[in-house]
């Protein structure tokens, strides 16, 4: 299977390293991120005014780019705001036409982008125990907490990255790698 990839600014930069262990995680699993092509920084942060119609540009860009209608980012940020942007293209007509007049493109988009994190291909597609099979290098007796911040999960209704009152995801990932999930 082939995913359409966000890297994202820091992945491409300070974070490369986290790219390039991604990428091999991905072909070792069986699974490829094919980058996009021309994609530009999300902005970082999701614009909480309704009239910030050029702060959600480049997300909305990148989400229309996304030819087969999937696109994974292993950033939180980036999750953050391509998810957030991608629903206010969904759900809100004035941001939507705004945008699309802005972007000038023959095809207008309308939020039909499915927006995932690395983790969630990890989890849906891949299956953790399916990991926990493949692992080689076990981290046995390593004790691990997860630390979710607050992109990946508020605000709940849009994210629908896991439950935000009680998240699983990250402790159930750490378990498949062999450590031992500490809940702190």
């Amino acid at each position: 299977m082939v995913y359409n990839y966000y890297p994202g600014c820091t992945l491409s930069t300070k974070a490369k390293k986290l790219d390039i262990y991604a990428r091999a995680a991905a072909k070792a699993l069986g699974f490829e991120l094919a980058e996009l092509k021309e994609w530009q920084c999300c902005g970082a942060v999701y614009p909480l005014a309704q009239d910030a119609i050029g702060e959600r540009l480049a997300a909305a860009r990148s989400l229309a780019a996304a030819e087969d209608g999937k696109l994974v980012t292993l950033c939180s940020a980036c999750h953050h705001v391509l998810k957030r942007v991608n629903a206010d293209m969904a759900a809100n007509g004035e941001i939507c036409a705004k945008v699309n007049a802005y972007l000038g493109e023959e095809e207008t988009y309308h939020g039909q982008t499915e927006v995932w994190h690395y983790l969630e291909i990890l989890k849906r597609e891949i299956g953790f125990d399916e990991i926990a099979r493949r692992v080689k290098n076990p981290l046995t007796g390593r004790k691990i907490g997860a630390y979710y911040g607050c992109l990946l999960l508020r605000p709940a209704g849009v994210m629908q990255f896991d439950d935000a009152e009680n998240p699983g995801i990250l402790e159930d990932f750490i378990a498949a790698l062999g450590a031992t999930p500490i809940i702190y």
